[in-house]
């Protein structure tokens, strides 16, 4: 924190404004950690005298206020405690939710919508802004798939607990006889990454050769080792540039070209450990949900995971889902 804040007063901070919002951005992400633990330290130090006061003399009214605000000061604690687990790598990211019915056709389709409202209610309950950004409705109910970035602080974090397949069990008000059906839908989380993949590139990985230009661009060309060719030893990637006379200038061409190649492994990298966790995505059926949601013959939503149990159904597809994350969080 000290060190942050010993950058951002440096003559000079906002010449490199790209860096400068990534210092500023680190600095309130470090203080919305640092800032509340101190509050609740001083609150705490605050009710510790109180109480050594009303130790020496008895006052109703003073022994209410103090149960008050010990019970704030709990409620405060258990949510620090919250944040607290929140420390996984990409936790404080925001998130990208996908939804996809499964067994149970028409029905499935339904509980895929009703899902999809339930995270935007949470998302609602807790101030994160809410994008669609794909949408695929069924022809007569429901939804056949959806795409949803949830932006907030720590929101990958928080809803990593909701990867997996869903279990509805209900009175289809799709069925004339009114039977009792089971339906699936499995929810998938990422974190959500925006173009943060850094290219730092060590000279002592590069091999540098200079040579004679070939081909049109005139006798200097012809006769000065102006062309470049640079070899990243650690890939193997090779680029090269020849068209400018001057050598630095091929030299410096030859270190973008470089750069957007290892860029573009990079990402390439990315898309095949999202490819992996894809494939571990469980089959969308019984057997491999995590959470059940029972509306008849008795409303209840267990999961499987924890062994929490909800009678409240109706509150959690409202978007009450906060004992059901922190049962996650606590055990993970």
């Amino acid at each position: 924190m000290e060190a942050l804040d010993q950058t951002m007063a440096e003559p000079g901070f906002w010449d490199d404004q790209e860096s400068a919002r990534a210092v500023i951005d680190e600095s309130n992400r470090l203080k919305g950690w640092v800032e509340p633990w101190k509050a609740l330290a001083d609150k705490g130090s605050e009710l510790e005298a109180l109480a050594e006061l009303l130790e020496e003399e008895e006052d109703a009214e003073l022994a209410g206020e103090f149960e008050q605000e010990l019970a704030v000061l709990e409620k405060s604690a258990e949510a620090l405690e919250l944040k607290t687990m929140l420390r996984g790598d990409e936790d404080h990211r925001e998130a990208i939710v996908t939804l996809h019915p499964g067994a149970g056709g028409l029905e499935s389709q339904d509980w895929a919508q009703m899902l999809m409202r339930m995270y935007t209610r949470w998302a609602e309950r807790r101030g994160f802004q809410v994008n669609v950004l794909d949408l695929q409705p069924a022809q007569e109910a429901g939804i056949k798939s959806a795409t949803l970035e949830i932006k907030g602080e720590s929101v990958y974090g928080y809803l990593k607990a909701e990867r997996g397949v869903h279990r509805l069990v209900r009175i289809s008000p799709f069925d004339a006889q009114s039977r009792r059906h089971t339906s699936f839908t499995s929810v998938f989380v990422y974190p959500l990454v925006e173009d943060d993949i850094e290219v730092e590139i060590n000279e002592a990985d590069l091999r540098i050769d200079t040579y004679r230009a070939s081909g049109a661009g005139g006798q200097h060309v012809n006769k000065t080792d102006s062309a470049v060719r640079i070899t990243h030893e650690p890939t193997n990637i090779v680029v090269s540039c020849q068209q400018e006379r001057s050598q630095h200038k091929n030299r410096s061409t030859a270190m973008k070209m470089l750069r957007a190649a290892l860029y573009q492994r990079a990402l390439e990298e990315k898309e095949k450990e999202k490819a992996a966790i894809e494939e571990s995505k469980a089959d969308i059926g019984f057997g491999s949900q995590i959470r059940s949601y029972v509306f008849q013959p008795y409303t209840m939503v267990n999961d499987h995971r924890t062994e929490t149990k909800i009678g409240d159904v109706h509150g959690v597809m409202d978007g009450d889902l906060d004992l059901l994350i922190e049962a996650y969080l606590k055990q993970a």
